[in-house]
């Protein structure tokens, strides 16, 4: 494999990001892996939380169809609002239902 820098890996990461459709989730294993980038998955959140990507952000989950816990800015309230104004739904515990909200790509 071609050796690359951690920015490259960013930029792919995020290019696969921004191809999640509407009303789709993804987890961050799912970019990594689809970024060509498998054992990255922590590099995804990296990538979203550096300013001025202009990605969907929100679409991005855990492995569990769980919004990962940032801390107390609101952020989290921000995504489920986000996914839920897309049509996506979560159950009584938070999660959303990858069988049937996970972006066909990632499968």
């Amino acid at each position: 494999m071609e050796s690359v820098n951690a920015a490259t890996i960013r930029a792919r990461m995020l290019d696969v990001v921004a191809a999640v459709p509407e009303g789709r989730v993804a987890t961050y294993g799912d970019i990594a892996r689809l970024a060509g980038f498998p054992r990255h998955s922590r590099q995804v959140g990296v990538a979203l939380r550096e300013p001025g990507n202009e990605v969907p952000w929100h679409r991005i989950v855990n492995h569990e169809g769980r919004i990962s816990r940032r801390g107390l800015d609101g952020s989290d309230e921000l995504q489920r609002y986000l996914l839920e104004a897309e049509g996506v739904a979560f159950d009584a515990e938070g999660r959303i239902a990858l069988r049937q909200y996970r972006w066909e790509m990632a499968r």
